[in-house]
């Protein structure tokens, strides 16, 4: 390897100390300390002496390390042939330690938060607060924000996700952990019910340690649905209609009689089962589970809150009025004790009716049941109505403060929720379309071999049967395992969609989508379920057809590909049915494994522009869907930022948005922060839609020029790496754990889309989290680097120019900011340390000498335009995480490497395989955006 400095390989903020407000942030580092001082007591007491002063020699030595008082390589040889016995209990360790850390870190954002409120400082941006008052300084007209603001919708889309893999026991411990941390805040020494804080501190950390982290068997769909539904009883159910009222309530205030979001602008999503690009584990059976588990979740907990409402209104007809529509609601139910409590009565009705509902269409009955006898409910709108009866008596006999509470908490939940809970979406790659679509032709005798056809013939061919009523097979139809299970899971969606709403599944997804043929398949598949029919003048279609653009070329012909699918009548018919509304999706993850990471940025960003402007002439509304991870990498990065960084017109009233793995439990574990997260989603959104943001006007062709020019010449570095380099899929999987994330049973998806080796084929998600993992972060900012060095040599004033769109362009400074993030959390020292992964020394120096040289030029080009020496300048809460909490990880990086090494060895203890795992959890928890 060439010779490199240490500074050169020292973490980032080792060598210049980062600057942190130490006042500021010394409850935090208390906080920490407290935690971590339970956390080693428990070690000594649970593992003995030998364990923790291993752990504790190690905490100490990492800390050393960045202080340059120790080489590296000292801190590795500590590990170097540990026994495995001792060797998991230091990683359970330093992995408890990571998220008792961003239990601490959570805290003190909220502190913060309290100390700017409580000193009268303006809110902050990303505040709804805030936002409010740039709306009220823009004066908007009223019949404006109406347009912009129709058919709104803010749609957190939650996603499975490999490293996603802690059980329920760790998550709600981790939940009661904050809890007696937020009281201790407040300087309570006592919970409510007169326990010592910190004795249960000590109960619940020693709960931690002695639950395991992980499974040990592979990860099954069915365990990914019931995780993701979690964040429901955990956070949603409260937080969401809060938020939904809230915002209604704030801007019909300013904008009185304009009716504005009629319809709840914040409504959540799923891809857990409904997913199968790549992934042969769902099925008809796991959409029916998916759909059926959602709609369960949903009606468990609207009988959770007529059960305690009807406690609640014991109101007795003697002491109150109460209108003619709750007494004829009431006198549905006949128990004669409960005569004189009209309000009991009422909601018991509802109860039994929503009772006749679930026997009706789940295939599990929560409990809370009540026979009367009544008839089901058959929409969620004739329970919403049932409950206005309520609302409506409350407020018109003086009891409104009554209808203020649960009642209007559980009204709102209904209105967003439904009997469906979340739109599950559908996603399939366009290869498999295409393959069952001409089964299916063949088949039916429409065409012997569709594939042969030309694009014009096949857009014709699909077109003319879309606008036939008949199915193309019969039940009889003799079809391949694929046909069967692809018409199969439209099946369950149609059911799905039949028995729990028009919401259940919103959109079928096309990956890969390359053609107009393309969607024109998914609709054939939609039209053989009964979701589709678009032969009459007003088309059927409750599922929308959504194009995904993954890769580079996909993004720069998306916008062609769109309009000439509007150009179809009969398409075009299919989106005017559905409110002239189409959704797009964008792929970040597969764009940039395509084409690095500023390459990608832009080429969304050209997308945008082009598709914004497609939807102008067409006169369509457009909705797109960002597939973003939680990783820079990934299209990840502060969400506020994200969506104020978008070109102008993208957002326009709607947005819908991935969320994944860590990133979800970091963001929705709990209600005070799933609220500060919703409510940065919706304020943005409403800023992006009103108000300009761009902020380039007539230098905004200028710009667009540059970073043209300066995003080719990144995506030519980038490939000269990752695509042209011999050996470099070698390189990647002998330093990084990326085959290792497939053969230890992380996940119900196979790492690759295909059984090959190949880059392309391999999946974003272990793409990614192999490189954060080995703490490179390459699809975080390879290729940047070059590109603004050659670009800015060029030409006098060149950096002049790019300091300037850097201070100006939100989507420039973003761009840049997210890079410093990830390259903040990189590291090249144990970079270097993974690469001795590789065995061939030449291929280590040739790969792993110009990912340094890269990573040293992009950080010089960072500062150099930015005028910033610090890169997390403009980031104070990730640099203190950076300088408190990442020594931590070096022991769980040196262990992944000497497990790494054991395990490719052929040494296949058990316990070798689990520390790898632990080793990836650990990692994922604590940098917290890992893939």
């Amino acid at each position: 390897m060439a010779e490199v400095s240490e500074v050169a390989l020292a973490p980032i903020g080792s060598v210049r100390r980062t600057q942190v407000g130490r006042e500021a942030t010394e409850p935090m580092r208390e906080d920490i300390r407290l935690l971590g001082a339970i956390l080693g007591d428990t070690v000594r007491e649970q593992n003995g002496e030998e364990v923790f002063d291993l752990v504790e020699r190690a905490r100490v030595e990492s800390f050393r390390v960045r202080r340059s008082e120790i080489e590296r390589a000292e801190l590795s040889g500590m590990f170097d042939g540990i026994d495995i016995h001792q060797a998991i209990p230091v990683i359970r360790a330093f992995t408890h330690f990571a998220l008792l850390a961003n239990v601490a870190e959570d805290i003190h954002r909220e502190r913060r938060r309290a100390v700017h409120v409580a000193a009268g400082e303006p809110p902050q941006d990303s505040t709804l607060a805030a936002t409010y008052l740039k709306l009220d300084s823009a004066e908007l007209d009223s019949a404006t924000v109406a347009d912009a603001l129709t058919g709104a919708l803010v749609s957190p889309v939650i996603t499975a996700h490999p490293t996603e893999t802690r059980r329920r026991t760790i998550f709600d411990t981790q939940h009661r952990i904050t809890e007696l941390m937020r009281l201790r805040m407040h300087g309570h020494t006592k919970t409510d019910d007169g326990r010592d804080i910190e004795r249960e501190l000590r109960r619940h950390i020693l709960t931690l340690w002695q639950t395991a982290l992980i499974r040990l068997s592979r990860l099954k769909i069915q365990d990914e649905i019931e995780t993701g539904l979690r964040y429901y009883p955990a956070a949603f159910f409260e937080v969401i209609p809060q938020v939904n009222a809230e915002v209604r309530t704030a801007l019909q205030a300013r904008w009185p009689g304009s009716q504005l979001l009629d319809q709840p602008i914040l409504r959540p999503g799923s891809w857990i089962g409904g997913d199968r690009d790549g992934n042969p584990n769902v099925t008809a059976d796991v959409v029916r589970l998916a759909t059926g588990r959602a709609s369960y979740t949903a009606l468990e907990h609207y009988f959770a809150e007529i059960t305690a409402l009807e406690e609640e209104l014991s109101m007795s007809a003697r002491l109150v009025t109460v209108s003619d529509e709750l007494a004829a609601l009431a006198d549905k139910c006949l128990e004669p004790a409960r005569a004189d409590e009209p309000y009991r009565r009422a909601v018991r009705v509802i109860h039994a009716r929503l009772t006749a509902t679930a026997a009706e269409i789940l295939d599990v009955q929560p409990e809370h049941e009540l026979d009367l006898g009544l008839e089901r409910y058959l929409t969620p709108a004739e329970l919403l109505a049932d409950l206005d009866v309520v609302d409506r008596s409350l407020r018109a006999n003086g009891s409104g403060v009554l209808a203020d509470d649960r009642l209007a908490r559980l009204r709102e939940a209904v209105h967003v929720f439904g009997f469906h809970l979340s739109g599950l979406d559908l996603r399939q790659n366009s290869d498999v379309h295409e393959e069952v679509v001409a089964e299916l032709l063949a088949w039916a005798g429409v065409h012997p071999d569709y594939r042969s056809l030309p694009e014009p013939e096949r857009v014709e061919l699909l077109v003319a049967e879309l606008a036939t009523r008949r199915p193309l097979i019969k039940d009889d139809a003799e079809l391949s395992e694929l046909a069967r299970k692809e018409l199969g899971i439209v099946a369950a969606a149609a059911r799905a969609v039949e028995v729990f709403g028009p919401h259940a599944v919103p959109n079928y997804i096309i990956s890969m989508c390359q053609s107009v043929s393309d969607m024109l398949e998914a609709g054939i598949l939609l039209k053989e379920a009964g979701l589709l029919d678009a032969s009459g003048p007003e088309p059927y279609a409750p599922v929308g057809i959504v194009p995904l653009f993954e890769t580079i070329d996909d993004l720069q012909r998306g916008s062609s590909i769109l309009e000439a699918a509007l150009d179809l009548p009969l398409y075009r018919a299919v989106v005017d049915a559905r409110a002239q509304s189409q959704e797009v999706m964008l792929g970040y993850s597969d764009s940039n494994k395509d084409g690095g990471y500023l390459a990608a940025n832009w080429a969304l960003y050209r997308a945008e522009l082009d598709l914004v402007e497609s939807a102008r002439k067409t006169g369509i509304r457009l909705r797109l869907f960002h597939g973003r991870g939680g990783t820079v990498g990934r299209g990840g990065g502060p969400s506020y930022d994200a969506i104020l960084a978008q070109p102008p017109g993208a957002v326009d009233g709607s947005l819908r948005i991935t969320e994944q793995g860590e990133v979800i439990a970091a963001k929705y574990a709990e209600p005070r922060i799933a609220h500060r997260n919703l409510e940065t989603l919706v304020a943005a959104t409403l800023e992006a839609t009103l108000l300009d943001m761009e902020g380039l006007g007539d230098a905004a062709g200028p710009a667009y020029e540059v970073l043209d020019e300066l995003a080719a010449r990144a995506q030519r570095a980038y490939a000269e790496l990752v695509h042209e380099t011999p050996g470099f899929v070698e390189y990647f999987k002998a330093s990084t754990p990326v085959s290792e994330i497939g053969a230890l049973n992380i996940g119900s998806r196979p790492t690759s889309r295909k059984p090959t080796t190949s880059i392309s084929d391999l999946r974003a998600i272990p793409w990614v989290l192999a490189w954060s993992q080995s703490r490179v972060m390459l699809p975080g900012w390879y290729g940047t680097g070059t590109a603004f060095e050659a670009w800015i040599a060029e030409g006098d004033g060149r950096l002049e120019v790019l300091q300037d769109l850097y201070r100006r362009w939100p989507f420039f400074r973003t761009v840049l900011s997210n890079m410093a993030q990830v390259m903040a959390k990189s590291d090249m020292g144990l970079a270097a340390h993974y690469s001795e992964l590789v065995e061939d020394e030449a291929l280590r120096r040739r790969v792993f000498d110009k990912i340094l040289d890269e990573h040293q030029r992009t950080i010089r080009m960072h500062k150099l335009i930015t005028e910033q020496d610090d890169l997390l300048a403009d980031n104070p809460s990730l640099a203190r995480s950076v300088f408190n909490r990442f020594p931590y990880l070096e022991p769980l990086n040196h262990l992944q490497v000497e497990l790494l090494r054991r395990y490719r060895s052929g040494d296949d203890d058990e316990l070798v395989q689990r520390g790898i795992l632990l080793t990836m959890s650990g990692l994922a928890t604590a940098l917290r955006n890992s893939g």
